[in-house]
Protein backbone atom coordinates (compact mmCIF):
# COMPACT_ATOMS: atom_id res chain seq x y z
CA UNK A 1 0.00 0.00 0.00
CA UNK A 2 1.67 3.75 -1.28
CA UNK A 3 -0.32 6.66 -0.20
CA UNK A 4 -0.10 10.41 -1.79
CA UNK A 5 -0.03 13.40 -0.12
CA UNK A 6 -2.95 15.70 -1.41
CA UNK A 7 -3.48 14.61 -5.18
CA UNK A 8 -6.89 15.81 -4.81
CA UNK A 9 -6.89 16.22 -8.78
CA UNK A 10 -6.21 12.91 -9.42
CA UNK A 11 -9.98 11.67 -11.10
CA UNK A 12 -10.75 8.68 -8.89
CA UNK A 13 -9.46 10.62 -5.86
CA UNK A 14 -11.94 13.50 -7.27
CA UNK A 15 -14.90 10.73 -7.55
CA UNK A 16 -14.11 9.31 -4.40
CA UNK A 17 -14.26 12.38 -2.36
CA UNK A 18 -17.16 13.43 -4.31
CA UNK A 19 -19.23 10.59 -3.39
CA UNK A 20 -18.41 10.43 0.50
CA UNK A 21 -19.71 14.57 0.30
CA UNK A 22 -23.05 13.50 -1.18
CA UNK A 23 -23.85 10.32 0.92
CA UNK A 24 -22.90 11.62 4.19
CA UNK A 25 -24.64 14.69 3.61
CA UNK A 26 -27.97 12.61 2.60
CA UNK A 27 -27.57 10.38 5.75
CA UNK A 28 -27.05 13.15 8.08
CA UNK A 29 -29.81 14.94 9.55
CA UNK A 30 -29.65 18.90 8.73
CA UNK A 31 -27.41 20.70 10.51
CA UNK A 32 -25.53 17.42 11.73
CA UNK A 33 -23.49 16.91 9.23
CA UNK A 34 -19.90 17.65 9.26
CA UNK A 35 -18.09 16.18 6.21
CA UNK A 36 -15.90 18.36 4.45
CA UNK A 37 -16.22 18.75 0.55
CA UNK A 38 -12.37 19.37 -1.78
CA UNK A 39 -12.24 22.74 -1.07
CA UNK A 40 -12.48 22.54 2.63
CA UNK A 41 -9.71 19.63 2.68
CA UNK A 42 -7.58 21.86 0.96
CA UNK A 43 -7.28 23.99 4.23
CA UNK A 44 -3.46 24.85 5.40
CA UNK A 45 -4.71 22.80 8.82
CA UNK A 46 -5.47 19.54 6.81
CA UNK A 47 -2.85 16.97 5.60
CA UNK A 48 -4.89 14.79 3.04
CA UNK A 49 -3.63 11.27 1.92
CA UNK A 50 -5.30 8.83 -0.51
CA UNK A 51 -4.26 4.94 -0.47
CA UNK A 52 -3.54 2.92 -3.32
CA UNK A 53 -3.26 -0.74 -3.63
CA UNK A 54 -0.74 -0.78 -7.09
CA UNK A 55 -2.42 1.20 -9.03
CA UNK A 56 -6.16 0.99 -7.38
CA UNK A 57 -6.90 3.44 -5.14
CA UNK A 58 -8.56 2.16 -1.94
CA UNK A 59 -9.43 4.83 0.21
CA UNK A 60 -8.40 8.22 1.70
CA UNK A 61 -7.98 10.21 5.10
CA UNK A 62 -7.23 13.28 6.50
CA UNK A 63 -5.97 14.56 9.62
CA UNK A 64 -6.71 18.29 10.82
CA UNK A 65 -4.64 20.12 12.99
CA UNK A 66 -6.91 21.68 16.11
CA UNK A 67 -4.21 22.69 18.39
CA UNK A 68 -0.48 21.65 19.32
CA UNK A 69 -0.46 18.44 19.63
CA UNK A 70 -4.06 17.79 18.92
CA UNK A 71 -5.29 16.47 15.67
CA UNK A 72 -8.76 15.18 14.00
CA UNK A 73 -9.31 12.61 11.82
CA UNK A 74 -11.32 13.66 8.52
CA UNK A 75 -12.77 12.18 5.52
CA UNK A 76 -11.86 8.59 6.63
CA UNK A 77 -13.68 6.50 3.01
CA UNK A 78 -13.17 2.40 1.86
CA UNK A 79 -13.28 2.73 -1.82
CA UNK A 80 -16.91 0.57 -2.23
CA UNK A 81 -14.89 -2.01 -3.86
CA UNK A 82 -13.03 -2.69 -0.83
CA UNK A 83 -15.34 -2.05 1.61
CA UNK A 84 -15.33 -4.90 4.06
CA UNK A 85 -11.63 -6.14 3.52
CA UNK A 86 -9.90 -4.77 6.18
CA UNK A 87 -8.83 -1.27 4.40
CA UNK A 88 -10.63 0.71 7.37
CA UNK A 89 -8.33 -0.52 9.38
CA UNK A 90 -5.15 0.28 7.42
CA UNK A 91 -6.26 3.39 6.66
CA UNK A 92 -6.49 4.38 10.61
CA UNK A 93 -3.60 2.20 11.12
CA UNK A 94 -1.37 5.01 8.41
CA UNK A 95 -2.89 7.95 9.96
CA UNK A 96 -1.97 7.09 13.02
CA UNK A 97 1.36 6.79 11.88
CA UNK A 98 1.45 10.16 10.77
CA UNK A 99 -0.33 11.75 13.39
CA UNK A 100 3.15 10.32 15.25
CA UNK A 101 5.47 11.66 12.92
CA UNK A 102 3.69 14.80 13.47
CA UNK A 103 3.91 14.97 16.88
CA UNK A 104 0.28 14.81 17.64
CA UNK A 105 -0.40 13.18 21.33
CA UNK A 106 -4.35 13.47 20.79
CA UNK A 107 -6.58 12.18 18.15
CA UNK A 108 -10.20 12.96 18.06
CA UNK A 109 -13.27 12.49 15.90
CA UNK A 110 -16.80 13.13 15.13
CA UNK A 111 -18.91 10.69 13.79
CA UNK A 112 -22.67 10.42 13.34
CA UNK A 113 -24.61 8.68 15.83
CA UNK A 114 -27.29 6.59 13.40
CA UNK A 115 -26.83 3.24 12.63
CA UNK A 116 -25.26 4.17 9.40
CA UNK A 117 -22.45 5.43 11.14
CA UNK A 118 -22.11 2.01 13.31
CA UNK A 119 -19.19 0.15 11.06
CA UNK A 120 -17.10 3.70 11.93
CA UNK A 121 -18.05 3.80 16.13
CA UNK A 122 -16.62 0.22 15.87
CA UNK A 123 -13.82 0.60 14.13
CA UNK A 124 -12.58 3.70 16.27
CA UNK A 125 -13.26 1.43 19.64
CA UNK A 126 -11.36 -1.55 17.89
CA UNK A 127 -8.11 0.97 17.48
CA UNK A 128 -8.96 2.09 21.42
CA UNK A 129 -10.65 5.33 20.64
CA UNK A 130 -12.79 6.62 23.67
CA UNK A 131 -15.75 8.48 23.67
CA UNK A 132 -15.78 12.05 24.72
CA UNK A 133 -17.16 15.21 25.21
CA UNK A 134 -17.51 17.37 22.16
CA UNK A 135 -14.43 19.35 21.20
CA UNK A 136 -12.82 22.22 18.87
CA UNK A 137 -16.01 23.84 17.10
CA UNK A 138 -18.22 21.00 17.28
CA UNK A 139 -21.60 20.90 19.90
CA UNK A 140 -23.67 18.64 21.80
CA UNK A 141 -25.86 16.98 19.15
CA UNK A 142 -27.46 13.87 19.54
CA UNK A 143 -26.85 12.86 15.90
CA UNK A 144 -23.14 13.23 16.76
CA UNK A 145 -20.47 10.71 18.93
CA UNK A 146 -17.46 12.41 19.34
CA UNK A 147 -14.00 10.25 20.22
CA UNK A 148 -10.55 10.58 21.71
CA UNK A 149 -7.62 8.79 22.00
CA UNK A 150 -4.20 9.74 23.74
CA UNK A 151 -0.84 8.27 21.95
Amino acid sequence: MKSIEGNFENPDVNELLKNHFIELRSVSPEGSAHVLDIDGLKDRSIKFWSLWDNNQLIGCGALKFLGENHGEFKSIRVADKFRKSGIGEKIIEHLIEEARKLEITKLSIETGAGNFFLPARNLFSKFGFKKCQPFAHYKEDPNSCYYSLEL
